[in-house]
């Protein structure tokens, strides 16, 4: 039975880097990418990623991340990771019809952003319909936007937009806001260019069939609907991490994020996690990219660490 030194769920940033570095380290990597793009291939322009003074596109960046980890002989399955399994002396993952098992295991599947499902979202999405007001913000500089949410994640957003934007619209269904007082306060005293439309939903995106020009909107408690005139629309409604198959395997937290230390172990020895699946709060290329890159040498060292226990047999 072959077992791999390490095996990697996930295709994005943070995996791609898990997979550079364990590769450099000789540790000829499994990495398991699925079919859904990550969140960095669904961005457009990348303005905040260090060493790209002009910017560069999502996909172009993960594309020449894997790249760069395959010169080194990271190998690609292109599968959906199916379940995953702890075993004695190693982990057990399967996808489509074969089974890879690991020494030690990187988790890097990411988190979805929550979507509405309205007519026109999907069609709009990286054409003025965004996730990431911290990845996307600046492409909307003196352009008037909404934000769909109330929560935290809402307010976030706003005040974000905010340093760009030329107004602002924030779309919610009930008429307070879930975020905390805090924040709410915050964004309500911006009423120079945050205005809120309470009791209302978003029923469909219109635009051009190129980029956004505004949304429709129903009051939920009279069923008057309007049309909005807006460049941009962020949906701010949460993410949901992708850790379904590790579920009463692995520390979960109560929103379902992966509980990492600072050196990106899990509860179980030998399983690390890097990127959005373990991080609720940045959820930025970077920190992801960092993430990756800890749990690689945490994942080298516990190979080290089982060698040097004489508990290391190749197969």
């Amino acid at each position: 039975m072959k077992i791999h030194d390490v095996v990697i769920i996930g295709g994005g940033i943070a995996g791609h880097t898990a997979a550079l570095y364990t590769a450099r380290a000789s540790l000829k990597p499994i990495v398991i990418v699925g079919f859904e793009p990550d969140q960095l291939s669904l961005t457009t322009v990348v303005e905040n990623f260090p060493g790209f003074p002009d910017g560069i596109m999502g996909p172009e960046l993960v594309s020449n991340a894997r790249k760069q980890a395959e010169e080194f002989g990271a190998q690609y399955i292109e599968e959906r990771a199916a379940s995953f399994s702890v075993k004695e002396d190693y982990f057990e993952v399967k996808a489509g019809e074969k089974t890879y098992n690991g020494r030690t295991v990187i988790i890097a599947t990411g988190a979805s952003a929550r979507t509405t499902g309205i007519p026109g979202e999907k069609e709009y999405f990286g054409r003025g319909l965004s996730t990431c007001a911290v990845c996307d913000g600046a492409l909307f500089r003196d352009k008037e936007v909404i934000v769909i949410g109330g929560g935290d994640s809402a307010m976030e957003e706003s005040l974000f937009l905010y340093k760009f934007a030329k107004k602002i619209t924030i779309i919610h269904r009930r008429n307070s806001f879930r975020a905390s007082k805090i924040m709410q306060d915050r964004v309500l005293n911006l009423k120079d260019k945050i205005n809120v439309i309470w009791d209302t939903g978003v029923t469909k995106v219109l635009g051009d069939g190129k980029f956004i020009a505004g949304v429709k909107l129903k009051n939920v408690k009279t069923n008057n609907e309007s049309e909005l005139k807006c460049q941009g629309v962020f949906l701010a409604i949460g993410h949901t991490p992708n850790t379904k198959i590790f579920e009463g395997k692995i520390g979960l937290d109560e929103n379902g994020y992966i509980k990492t230390d600072k050196r990106s172990r899990t509860s179980l020895e030998g399983v690390y996690a890097a990127g959005d699946v373990q991080d609720p709060i940045f959820k930025q290329a970077i920190t992801s990219a960092g993430a990756g890159c800890q749990a690689a040498i945490e994942a080298e060292r516990y190979i080290e660490h089982l060698k040097a226990m004489g508990k290391y047999e190749k197969s």
